[in-house]
């Protein structure tokens, strides 16, 4: 489980600064500031949720802050599929983008349930 949550936290990392650079560039230069805030807190959030699983207090709450930041990337997929729809970003962006993103989400639903299996939660 420690290689995978070392690669969570690397992707989650790399995605969060993509993330802020897209916020920069929705702001600055496509003048979009309602959706660029939602996907900001969103798509940031994935990578905070995964750092403060790092000291979680028990294995619930492991798997608690796990499932925060599934839930905050399956909520960053909503606002990329928007800023496509919007024409704000191009189909090569959104699929860039979509593609890190899922690849976040596929990696946290394996952990959530392997935990949850070694926990008796399943």
């Amino acid at each position: 489980m420690k290689r995978e949550e070392s690669i969570l936290k690397e992707k989650s990392e790399v995605f969060s600064k993509r993330i802020v650079r897209l916020y920069k560039y929705l702001t600055q230069q496509k003048d979009e500031t309602i959706i660029s805030k939602q996907i900001y807190r969103s798509g940031t959030s994935i990578g905070a949720n995964i750092a403060e699983s790092k000291f979680a207090q028990s294995p619930p709450d492991f798997i608690s802050k796990l499932s925060i930041a599934l839930k905050e990337a399956n909520e960053t997929e909503h606002w990329l599929k928007n800023l496509l729809y919007g024409d704000y970003i191009t189909e090569r962006q959104y699929t860039s983008m979509f593609n890190d993103n899922e690849e976040l989400i596929k990696i946290l639903v394996k952990s959530i349930k392997t935990l949850k299996l070694k926990n008796g939660k399943l």
